[in-house]
Protein backbone atom coordinates (compact mmCIF):
# COMPACT_ATOMS: atom_id res chain seq x y z
CA UNK A 1 0.00 0.00 0.00
CA UNK A 2 3.06 2.17 0.33
CA UNK A 3 2.92 3.12 -3.45
CA UNK A 4 -0.93 3.71 -3.34
CA UNK A 5 -0.48 5.95 -0.87
CA UNK A 6 1.67 8.59 -2.68
CA UNK A 7 -0.84 9.26 -5.59
CA UNK A 8 -4.04 9.09 -3.27
CA UNK A 9 -5.67 12.15 -1.77
CA UNK A 10 -6.61 10.32 1.31
CA UNK A 11 -5.81 7.23 3.03
CA UNK A 12 -8.73 5.20 3.80
CA UNK A 13 -7.30 2.61 5.96
CA UNK A 14 -5.56 4.69 8.57
CA UNK A 15 -6.62 8.02 10.11
CA UNK A 16 -10.25 9.81 11.96
CA UNK A 17 -12.97 7.88 10.37
CA UNK A 18 -15.10 11.06 10.77
CA UNK A 19 -12.61 13.84 9.14
CA UNK A 20 -12.19 11.48 6.37
CA UNK A 21 -15.51 10.28 6.38
CA UNK A 22 -16.72 14.82 6.05
CA UNK A 23 -13.41 15.37 3.72
CA UNK A 24 -14.96 12.62 1.23
CA UNK A 25 -18.65 13.36 1.95
CA UNK A 26 -18.80 17.63 1.59
CA UNK A 27 -17.18 17.45 -1.81
CA UNK A 28 -19.41 14.48 -3.07
CA UNK A 29 -22.49 16.22 -1.63
CA UNK A 30 -21.25 19.19 -3.70
CA UNK A 31 -21.25 17.11 -6.51
CA UNK A 32 -24.54 16.02 -6.42
CA UNK A 33 -26.02 19.21 -5.79
CA UNK A 34 -23.66 20.19 -8.82
CA UNK A 35 -25.27 17.30 -10.59
CA UNK A 36 -29.01 17.46 -10.45
CA UNK A 37 -28.68 21.63 -11.65
CA UNK A 38 -28.16 20.15 -15.11
CA UNK A 39 -31.95 19.37 -14.91
CA UNK A 40 -33.07 21.83 -11.92
CA UNK A 41 -31.84 25.08 -13.64
CA UNK A 42 -33.35 23.43 -17.19
CA UNK A 43 -36.50 23.61 -15.14
CA UNK A 44 -36.27 26.81 -13.52
CA UNK A 45 -35.77 28.90 -16.82
CA UNK A 46 -37.97 26.77 -18.75
CA UNK A 47 -41.10 27.24 -16.39
CA UNK A 48 -40.51 31.07 -16.25
CA UNK A 49 -40.83 30.84 -20.20
CA UNK A 50 -43.27 33.65 -21.01
CA UNK A 51 -46.63 32.55 -21.94
CA UNK A 52 -46.15 29.08 -22.20
CA UNK A 53 -43.83 28.45 -19.02
CA UNK A 54 -46.69 26.13 -17.10
CA UNK A 55 -47.18 23.80 -20.17
CA UNK A 56 -43.43 23.80 -21.02
CA UNK A 57 -42.84 22.91 -17.28
CA UNK A 58 -45.37 19.95 -17.38
CA UNK A 59 -43.87 19.06 -20.27
CA UNK A 60 -40.30 18.92 -19.91
CA UNK A 61 -41.61 16.90 -16.15
CA UNK A 62 -42.94 14.24 -18.29
CA UNK A 63 -39.43 13.51 -19.77
CA UNK A 64 -38.09 12.72 -16.31
CA UNK A 65 -38.81 9.33 -16.34
CA UNK A 66 -36.67 8.97 -19.05
CA UNK A 67 -33.82 11.23 -17.94
CA UNK A 68 -33.64 9.03 -14.85
CA UNK A 69 -33.82 5.73 -16.82
CA UNK A 70 -30.47 6.65 -18.72
CA UNK A 71 -28.85 7.52 -15.23
CA UNK A 72 -30.36 4.26 -13.84
CA UNK A 73 -27.96 2.14 -16.56
CA UNK A 74 -25.28 4.42 -15.30
CA UNK A 75 -25.84 3.37 -11.94
CA UNK A 76 -26.27 -0.58 -13.16
CA UNK A 77 -22.59 -0.58 -14.39
CA UNK A 78 -20.38 1.79 -12.23
CA UNK A 79 -21.96 2.23 -8.64
CA UNK A 80 -21.85 -1.71 -8.51
CA UNK A 81 -18.19 -1.77 -10.46
CA UNK A 82 -16.65 0.96 -8.21
CA UNK A 83 -17.75 -0.30 -4.91
CA UNK A 84 -15.89 -3.75 -6.09
CA UNK A 85 -13.14 -1.82 -7.42
CA UNK A 86 -12.76 0.02 -3.71
CA UNK A 87 -13.26 -3.91 -2.09
CA UNK A 88 -10.14 -4.89 -4.43
CA UNK A 89 -7.79 -1.98 -3.43
CA UNK A 90 -8.64 -3.08 0.12
CA UNK A 91 -6.85 -6.66 -0.63
CA UNK A 92 -4.17 -5.02 -2.39
CA UNK A 93 -5.23 -5.96 -6.38
CA UNK A 94 -4.79 -2.85 -8.32
CA UNK A 95 -4.76 -5.01 -11.50
CA UNK A 96 -8.23 -6.27 -10.60
CA UNK A 97 -9.78 -3.14 -9.68
CA UNK A 98 -8.39 -1.84 -12.99
CA UNK A 99 -9.82 -4.86 -14.89
CA UNK A 100 -13.26 -3.79 -13.52
CA UNK A 101 -12.60 -0.29 -14.12
CA UNK A 102 -12.22 -1.20 -18.26
CA UNK A 103 -14.77 -3.43 -18.29
CA UNK A 104 -17.42 -0.85 -16.95
CA UNK A 105 -16.53 1.72 -19.37
CA UNK A 106 -16.68 -0.74 -22.21
CA UNK A 107 -20.40 -1.59 -20.82
CA UNK A 108 -21.21 2.14 -20.59
CA UNK A 109 -20.52 2.93 -23.89
CA UNK A 110 -22.14 0.17 -25.40
CA UNK A 111 -25.31 0.87 -23.03
CA UNK A 112 -25.42 4.25 -24.29
CA UNK A 113 -25.19 3.66 -28.07
CA UNK A 114 -28.11 1.37 -27.49
CA UNK A 115 -30.76 3.93 -25.22
CA UNK A 116 -29.94 6.48 -27.84
CA UNK A 117 -31.11 4.58 -30.92
CA UNK A 118 -34.49 3.42 -28.83
CA UNK A 119 -35.34 6.91 -27.77
CA UNK A 120 -35.00 8.40 -30.91
CA UNK A 121 -37.23 5.53 -32.70
CA UNK A 122 -39.37 5.86 -29.99
CA UNK A 123 -39.80 8.58 -28.26
CA UNK A 124 -42.38 10.49 -28.92
CA UNK A 125 -44.45 7.30 -28.08
CA UNK A 126 -42.63 6.66 -25.02
CA UNK A 127 -43.36 10.20 -23.78
CA UNK A 128 -47.46 10.03 -25.14
CA UNK A 129 -47.98 6.75 -22.50
CA UNK A 130 -45.72 8.57 -19.66
CA UNK A 131 -48.63 11.09 -19.29
CA UNK A 132 -47.92 13.87 -21.73
CA UNK A 133 -50.84 15.63 -23.26
CA UNK A 134 -52.03 17.15 -26.57
CA UNK A 135 -51.02 20.56 -25.03
CA UNK A 136 -47.67 19.45 -23.77
CA UNK A 137 -46.15 16.89 -26.27
CA UNK A 138 -44.72 19.37 -28.10
CA UNK A 139 -42.53 20.69 -25.44
CA UNK A 140 -41.52 17.01 -23.86
CA UNK A 141 -40.51 15.80 -27.55
CA UNK A 142 -38.55 19.22 -28.10
CA UNK A 143 -36.48 18.67 -25.23
CA UNK A 144 -36.13 14.53 -25.00
CA UNK A 145 -35.17 14.66 -29.18
CA UNK A 146 -31.73 17.00 -28.44
CA UNK A 147 -31.14 15.19 -25.10
CA UNK A 148 -30.78 11.58 -25.99
CA UNK A 149 -28.12 12.80 -28.70
CA UNK A 150 -26.06 13.23 -25.19
CA UNK A 151 -26.40 10.05 -23.87
CA UNK A 152 -22.91 8.61 -24.80
CA UNK A 153 -22.01 12.07 -22.57
CA UNK A 154 -24.34 11.68 -19.87
CA UNK A 155 -22.99 8.00 -19.29
CA UNK A 156 -19.49 8.72 -18.96
CA UNK A 157 -19.63 11.67 -16.69
CA UNK A 158 -21.95 10.20 -14.14
CA UNK A 159 -20.48 6.20 -14.77
CA UNK A 160 -16.35 6.63 -15.05
CA UNK A 161 -17.25 9.52 -12.31
CA UNK A 162 -18.08 6.88 -9.27
CA UNK A 163 -14.38 5.35 -10.09
CA UNK A 164 -13.09 8.31 -9.41
CA UNK A 165 -14.95 9.00 -5.96
CA UNK A 166 -14.19 4.81 -5.04
CA UNK A 167 -10.45 5.43 -4.86
CA UNK A 168 -11.03 8.99 -2.80
CA UNK A 169 -10.41 11.56 -5.52
CA UNK A 170 -13.89 13.55 -3.80
CA UNK A 171 -12.34 16.92 -4.60
CA UNK A 172 -12.18 15.61 -8.71
CA UNK A 173 -14.86 14.54 -8.43
CA UNK A 174 -16.70 17.18 -7.71
CA UNK A 175 -14.28 19.18 -10.00
CA UNK A 176 -15.94 17.19 -13.12
CA UNK A 177 -19.60 18.08 -12.33
CA UNK A 178 -18.79 21.87 -11.35
CA UNK A 179 -17.11 22.15 -14.45
CA UNK A 180 -20.37 20.93 -16.68
CA UNK A 181 -23.00 22.77 -14.11
CA UNK A 182 -21.22 26.25 -14.31
CA UNK A 183 -21.23 25.92 -18.47
CA UNK A 184 -24.75 24.79 -18.26
CA UNK A 185 -26.19 27.66 -16.25
CA UNK A 186 -24.17 30.05 -18.37
CA UNK A 187 -25.42 28.48 -21.77
CA UNK A 188 -28.96 28.09 -20.96
CA UNK A 189 -30.04 31.85 -20.62
CA UNK A 190 -28.20 32.22 -23.83
CA UNK A 191 -29.50 29.15 -25.98
CA UNK A 192 -33.19 29.43 -24.22
CA UNK A 193 -34.28 33.08 -24.44
CA UNK A 194 -30.60 35.10 -26.50
CA UNK A 195 -31.36 32.69 -29.56
CA UNK A 196 -35.12 32.34 -29.01
CA UNK A 197 -34.44 28.27 -28.68
CA UNK A 198 -36.86 27.94 -25.62
CA UNK A 199 -37.16 24.32 -24.43
CA UNK A 200 -34.47 22.80 -27.15
CA UNK A 201 -31.98 25.37 -26.08
CA UNK A 202 -32.55 23.66 -22.72
CA UNK A 203 -31.61 20.31 -23.90
CA UNK A 204 -28.45 21.45 -26.08
CA UNK A 205 -26.80 23.33 -23.31
CA UNK A 206 -27.58 20.47 -21.27
CA UNK A 207 -25.92 18.06 -23.51
CA UNK A 208 -22.82 20.78 -24.25
CA UNK A 209 -22.24 20.90 -20.57
CA UNK A 210 -22.38 16.74 -20.18
CA UNK A 211 -20.01 16.72 -22.95
CA UNK A 212 -17.08 18.99 -21.27
CA UNK A 213 -17.51 16.90 -17.86
CA UNK A 214 -17.64 13.06 -19.57
CA UNK A 215 -13.90 14.74 -21.01
CA UNK A 216 -12.69 15.89 -18.06
CA UNK A 217 -13.39 12.51 -16.48
CA UNK A 218 -12.07 10.41 -19.16
CA UNK A 219 -8.89 12.48 -19.54
CA UNK A 220 -8.19 12.03 -15.83
CA UNK A 221 -8.51 8.17 -15.85
CA UNK A 222 -5.94 7.75 -18.13
CA UNK A 223 -3.50 10.42 -16.60
CA UNK A 224 -0.79 9.56 -14.51
CA UNK A 225 -3.18 11.28 -11.77
CA UNK A 226 -5.33 8.66 -11.44
CA UNK A 227 -4.18 5.26 -9.48
CA UNK A 228 -6.65 3.43 -11.47
CA UNK A 229 -6.88 4.31 -14.60
CA UNK A 230 -8.46 2.91 -17.73
CA UNK A 231 -6.03 0.68 -20.05
CA UNK A 232 -7.28 -0.52 -23.19
CA UNK A 233 -6.05 -4.19 -22.37
CA UNK A 234 -8.42 -4.12 -19.59
CA UNK A 235 -11.75 -2.77 -21.85
CA UNK A 236 -12.21 -5.97 -23.50
CA UNK A 237 -14.91 -7.44 -22.02
CA UNK A 238 -14.67 -10.43 -19.32
CA UNK A 239 -18.01 -12.31 -18.23
CA UNK A 240 -15.82 -13.04 -14.43
CA UNK A 241 -14.93 -9.32 -14.43
CA UNK A 242 -18.26 -7.52 -15.57
CA UNK A 243 -20.88 -9.74 -14.24
CA UNK A 244 -20.29 -9.63 -10.60
CA UNK A 245 -20.18 -5.20 -11.07
CA UNK A 246 -23.75 -5.52 -12.72
CA UNK A 247 -24.80 -7.79 -10.12
CA UNK A 248 -24.41 -5.57 -6.93
CA UNK A 249 -25.39 -2.38 -9.43
CA UNK A 250 -28.89 -4.42 -9.75
CA UNK A 251 -29.90 -2.48 -6.36
CA UNK A 252 -28.91 1.49 -7.46
CA UNK A 253 -30.17 0.39 -11.19
CA UNK A 254 -33.66 -0.61 -9.76
CA UNK A 255 -33.86 2.07 -7.22
CA UNK A 256 -33.49 4.87 -10.18
CA UNK A 257 -34.65 2.72 -12.91
CA UNK A 258 -38.12 2.43 -11.06
CA UNK A 259 -38.16 6.32 -9.79
CA UNK A 260 -38.85 6.35 -13.88
CA UNK A 261 -41.50 3.58 -13.80
CA UNK A 262 -42.81 5.49 -10.71
CA UNK A 263 -43.03 9.02 -12.61
CA UNK A 264 -45.00 7.33 -15.62
CA UNK A 265 -47.34 5.76 -12.41
CA UNK A 266 -47.80 8.48 -10.58
CA UNK A 267 -48.30 11.19 -13.66
CA UNK A 268 -50.88 8.49 -15.33
CA UNK A 269 -52.58 8.43 -12.52
CA UNK A 270 -52.69 11.81 -11.54
CA UNK A 271 -53.30 12.99 -15.01
CA UNK A 272 -56.71 10.64 -14.77
CA UNK A 273 -57.90 11.98 -11.84
CA UNK A 274 -56.61 16.35 -11.93
CA UNK A 275 -55.45 17.08 -14.99
CA UNK A 276 -52.35 18.85 -16.09
CA UNK A 277 -52.22 21.04 -12.73
CA UNK A 278 -51.73 17.49 -11.20
CA UNK A 279 -48.79 16.63 -13.07
CA UNK A 280 -47.36 19.74 -13.01
CA UNK A 281 -47.38 19.78 -8.94
CA UNK A 282 -46.14 16.24 -8.97
CA UNK A 283 -42.91 17.52 -11.27
CA UNK A 284 -42.11 20.34 -8.54
CA UNK A 285 -42.72 17.66 -5.57
CA UNK A 286 -40.57 15.19 -7.11
CA UNK A 287 -37.88 17.61 -8.10
CA UNK A 288 -37.87 18.94 -4.24
CA UNK A 289 -37.17 15.21 -3.56
CA UNK A 290 -34.58 14.48 -5.52
CA UNK A 291 -32.68 17.56 -5.08
CA UNK A 292 -33.25 17.65 -1.10
CA UNK A 293 -32.08 13.62 -1.17
CA UNK A 294 -29.06 14.72 -2.52
CA UNK A 295 -27.14 15.56 0.28
CA UNK A 296 -27.61 12.38 2.08
CA UNK A 297 -26.84 10.64 -1.21
CA UNK A 298 -23.41 12.62 -1.16
CA UNK A 299 -22.53 11.50 2.57
CA UNK A 300 -23.27 7.77 1.33
CA UNK A 301 -20.81 8.19 -1.55
CA UNK A 302 -18.30 9.86 1.06
CA UNK A 303 -18.69 6.70 3.13
CA UNK A 304 -18.26 4.04 0.34
CA UNK A 305 -14.77 3.87 -0.49
CA UNK A 306 -14.13 3.86 3.30
CA UNK A 307 -16.33 1.13 4.10
CA UNK A 308 -15.57 -0.84 0.99
CA UNK A 309 -11.92 -0.40 1.00
CA UNK A 310 -11.88 -1.13 5.33
CA UNK A 311 -14.19 -4.44 4.55
CA UNK A 312 -11.70 -5.47 1.98
CA UNK A 313 -8.95 -4.93 4.83
CA UNK A 314 -11.15 -6.82 7.04
CA UNK A 315 -11.27 -4.00 9.65
CA UNK A 316 -14.24 -4.04 11.02
CA UNK A 317 -14.02 -1.17 13.78
CA UNK A 318 -13.40 1.55 11.20
CA UNK A 319 -16.38 -0.14 8.88
CA UNK A 320 -18.82 0.22 12.42
CA UNK A 321 -17.40 3.58 13.01
CA UNK A 322 -18.27 5.15 9.12
CA UNK A 323 -21.54 4.01 9.40
CA UNK A 324 -22.52 4.83 12.97
CA UNK A 325 -21.31 8.40 11.76
CA UNK A 326 -22.94 8.04 8.94
CA UNK A 327 -26.54 6.87 10.21
CA UNK A 328 -26.44 9.91 12.76
CA UNK A 329 -25.71 12.53 9.87
CA UNK A 330 -28.49 11.10 7.86
CA UNK A 331 -31.25 10.98 10.86
CA UNK A 332 -30.23 14.54 11.53
CA UNK A 333 -30.49 16.28 8.02
CA UNK A 334 -33.82 14.37 7.07
CA UNK A 335 -35.37 15.46 10.17
CA UNK A 336 -34.91 19.06 9.03
CA UNK A 337 -35.94 18.51 5.44
CA UNK A 338 -38.84 17.14 6.79
CA UNK A 339 -39.48 20.48 8.62
CA UNK A 340 -39.22 22.88 6.02
CA UNK A 341 -41.57 20.68 3.68
CA UNK A 342 -44.15 20.18 6.75
CA UNK A 343 -44.04 24.23 8.02
CA UNK A 344 -42.51 26.24 5.14
CA UNK A 345 -42.90 24.35 1.29
CA UNK A 346 -43.65 27.29 0.12
CA UNK A 347 -38.96 27.80 0.56
CA UNK A 348 -39.31 24.65 -2.00
CA UNK A 349 -42.03 25.69 -4.23
CA UNK A 350 -41.28 29.18 -5.37
CA UNK A 351 -37.71 27.46 -6.54
CA UNK A 352 -39.91 26.40 -9.80
CA UNK A 353 -43.04 28.36 -10.77
CA UNK A 354 -44.95 31.80 -9.92
CA UNK A 355 -48.46 30.97 -11.05
CA UNK A 356 -50.88 31.22 -8.42
CA UNK A 357 -52.61 27.84 -9.28
CA UNK A 358 -49.83 25.30 -9.27
CA UNK A 359 -48.16 27.01 -6.10
CA UNK A 360 -51.44 26.11 -4.08
CA UNK A 361 -51.81 23.11 -5.42
CA UNK A 362 -48.07 22.07 -5.52
CA UNK A 363 -47.71 23.39 -1.26
CA UNK A 364 -50.58 21.03 -0.71
CA UNK A 365 -49.21 17.49 -2.73
CA UNK A 366 -45.85 18.34 -0.98
CA UNK A 367 -47.13 18.27 2.33
CA UNK A 368 -48.48 14.93 2.11
CA UNK A 369 -45.61 13.49 -0.79
CA UNK A 370 -43.19 14.41 1.93
CA UNK A 371 -44.64 13.20 5.45
CA UNK A 372 -42.40 9.84 6.13
CA UNK A 373 -38.92 11.97 4.96
CA UNK A 374 -38.21 12.22 8.57
CA UNK A 375 -37.22 8.37 8.41
CA UNK A 376 -35.49 8.34 5.18
CA UNK A 377 -32.04 9.40 6.45
CA UNK A 378 -31.73 5.23 8.48
CA UNK A 379 -33.23 3.81 5.18
CA UNK A 380 -30.95 5.57 2.63
CA UNK A 381 -28.27 5.15 5.27
CA UNK A 382 -28.29 1.11 5.82
CA UNK A 383 -29.54 0.31 1.90
CA UNK A 384 -26.58 1.97 0.50
CA UNK A 385 -24.26 -0.03 3.29
CA UNK A 386 -25.44 -2.50 2.20
CA UNK A 387 -24.15 -2.05 -1.68
CA UNK A 388 -20.29 -0.93 0.27
CA UNK A 389 -19.89 -4.42 1.55
CA UNK A 390 -21.12 -5.90 -2.18
CA UNK A 391 -24.48 -7.49 -0.50
CA UNK A 392 -25.92 -7.58 -3.60
CA UNK A 393 -28.83 -9.84 -2.74
CA UNK A 394 -30.62 -7.70 0.11
CA UNK A 395 -29.87 -4.43 -1.79
CA UNK A 396 -31.48 -5.77 -4.77
CA UNK A 397 -34.27 -6.67 -2.27
CA UNK A 398 -34.39 -3.85 -0.64
CA UNK A 399 -34.61 -1.39 -3.62
CA UNK A 400 -37.60 -3.83 -5.18
CA UNK A 401 -39.71 -3.92 -1.80
CA UNK A 402 -39.93 -0.11 -1.52
CA UNK A 403 -41.16 0.93 -4.74
CA UNK A 404 -42.23 -2.19 -6.87
CA UNK A 405 -43.85 -4.05 -3.87
CA UNK A 406 -45.11 -1.29 -1.90
CA UNK A 407 -45.08 2.05 -3.92
CA UNK A 408 -46.53 1.16 -7.40
CA UNK A 409 -49.30 -0.95 -5.87
CA UNK A 410 -50.79 1.81 -3.84
CA UNK A 411 -50.30 4.47 -6.32
CA UNK A 412 -53.43 2.36 -8.12
CA UNK A 413 -54.97 0.75 -4.71
CA UNK A 414 -55.66 4.15 -2.81
CA UNK A 415 -57.50 6.07 -4.77
CA UNK A 416 -60.35 3.10 -4.38
CA UNK A 417 -60.41 4.05 -0.85
CA UNK A 418 -60.58 8.03 -0.55
CA UNK A 419 -63.31 10.13 -1.93
CA UNK A 420 -60.41 12.45 -3.20
CA UNK A 421 -58.32 10.34 -5.86
CA UNK A 422 -55.55 12.77 -6.19
CA UNK A 423 -54.69 12.93 -2.46
CA UNK A 424 -54.71 8.91 -2.47
CA UNK A 425 -51.75 9.05 -5.03
CA UNK A 426 -50.15 11.40 -3.10
CA UNK A 427 -50.59 9.33 0.18
CA UNK A 428 -49.07 6.05 -1.08
CA UNK A 429 -45.60 7.54 -1.18
CA UNK A 430 -45.39 8.25 2.68
CA UNK A 431 -46.99 5.06 3.41
CA UNK A 432 -44.46 3.00 1.17
CA UNK A 433 -41.73 4.53 2.91
CA UNK A 434 -42.27 4.01 6.25
CA UNK A 435 -42.98 0.20 5.74
CA UNK A 436 -39.57 0.36 3.80
CA UNK A 437 -38.02 1.90 6.61
CA UNK A 438 -39.09 -0.50 8.87
CA UNK A 439 -38.49 -3.47 7.30
CA UNK A 440 -34.89 -2.40 5.86
CA UNK A 441 -33.54 -1.10 9.58
CA UNK A 442 -34.49 -4.16 11.01
CA UNK A 443 -32.61 -6.77 8.25
CA UNK A 444 -29.38 -4.08 8.65
CA UNK A 445 -29.29 -4.72 12.12
CA UNK A 446 -29.29 -8.48 12.29
CA UNK A 447 -26.85 -8.59 9.15
CA UNK A 448 -24.42 -6.57 10.18
CA UNK A 449 -24.34 -8.09 13.67
CA UNK A 450 -23.37 -11.39 11.68
CA UNK A 451 -20.81 -9.38 9.83
CA UNK A 452 -18.82 -8.12 13.17
CA UNK A 453 -19.36 -11.87 14.32
CA UNK A 454 -17.91 -13.20 11.40
CA UNK A 455 -14.35 -10.60 10.88
CA UNK A 456 -14.09 -10.99 14.97
CA UNK A 457 -15.98 -7.60 15.67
Amino acid sequence: MADQKNVKEVDLGSGSVGKLLFSLALPAISAQVINVLYNMVDRMYIGHLPDVGANALTGVGVTFPIIMAISAFAALVSMGGAPRASIMLGKGRRDEAEKILGNCTTALIAVSLVLTAVIQIFGQRILLTFGASGDTIEYAWSYMQIYSIGTIFVQLALGLNAFINAQGYARTGMLTVLIGAVCNIILDPILMFVLHMGVRGAALATIISQGISAAFVVTFLVSGKSYLKIRIPCLKVEKSVLMPAIALGAAPFVMQFTESILNICFNTSLQRYGGDIAVGSMTICSSVMQFSLLPLMGMCQGAQPIISFNYGARKIHRVDSAFRLLLITCLGYATVLWAVAMFIPHVFTGIFTQDQALTGYAVWALRIYMAASLMFGAQIACQQTFISLGDSKTSLFLALLRKVFLLIPLIYLLPRFFENKVMAVFLAEPIADAVAVCTTVALFVVSFRKLKRELGG
